[in-house]
């Protein structure tokens, strides 16, 4: 077995009005906060649309606390400005080396204290130094069922292959590219007559919604890892 990571629930006792409390193995409300949550885009920021939706409701227990991107002008950006939210870029090509982009990423990003950093369509491999300080906490989503069809390319591989069911994967991020541990997983049906572009975005619906939903959970009730297993609940044995 490998080392255990246990990352405690929170909860919503910081919240300005009254709201259920979530409910813990002993069905009673535990005084905590809405776990903070960094978000990290490349683009349109479709999904960090969604997840800011979701914050809205004090009972979903998370808070979009920054939103950070690789470069300028980006969509998810705005959302996040537009919305009161604080924002950071940091463009690997204003670093001479990537290991010091990476020193800056990490450094933004552990400014804000997050409890989950969440890659919404970030398109940079983030290096050593970030990985190890947000180790088990950095979640990614891929558009394939991993671990088959790894990288950019996932449904048209998947297409190519012949699989009828595609799907996406949510994971903890290290430092393979998609070889993380699996948090949850959801699957697309292949149909008939589908090319790269309908499978791809009716992909893109299932994982938004999968992203949503699983991010909750670990706000609402903590988290640990055991080797390969996601166990939502912090660990007690220690």
């Amino acid at each position: 077995m490998g080392p255990i990571i246990s990352h405690r629930p929170v909860t919503l006792a910081q919240v300005t009005s009254p709201a259920p409390a979530p409910r813990g193995p002993d069905d009673r409300f535990v005084p905590g906060r809405p776990a903070r949550l960094v978000v990290l885009v490349s683009g349109g920021g479709s999904n960090l649309s969604a997840l800011l939706e979701a914050t809205r409701d004090p009972v979903y227990g998370a808070q979009v606390v920054a939103v950070g991107a690789d470069r300028e002008g980006t969509g998810g950006v705005a959302a996040a400005q537009a919305a009161g939210i604080p924002t950071f870029v940091e463009r690997v090509g204003a670093y001479p080396s990537r290991e010091e982009w990476d020193s800056a990423l990490t450094a933004q990003v552990a400014a804000h204290e997050p409890d989950l950093v969440i890659s919404a369509g970030f398109l940079k491999l983030c290096g050593r130094q970030f990985l190890e300080r947000f180790d088990g906490r950095y979640v990614n989503t891929h558009n394939t069922l991993l671990p088959a069809f790894p990288g950019i390319h996932g449904p048209r591989d998947a297409l190519e292959y012949g699989v009828k069911l595609a799907g996406a994967t949510l994971f903890f991020v290290d430092a393979g590219i998609d070889t993380g541990v699996i948090l949850a997983q959801v699957a697309v049906p292949v149909l008939d007559d589908d090319d790269v572009e309908t499978l791809t975005e009716r992909i893109k619906v299932a994982e938004r919604a999968q992203l949503v939903e699983q991010v909750g959970r670990l706000a609402r009730e903590g988290w640990h890892i055991e080797g390969r297993r996601v166990r939502l609940g912090t660990d007690t044995a220690g």
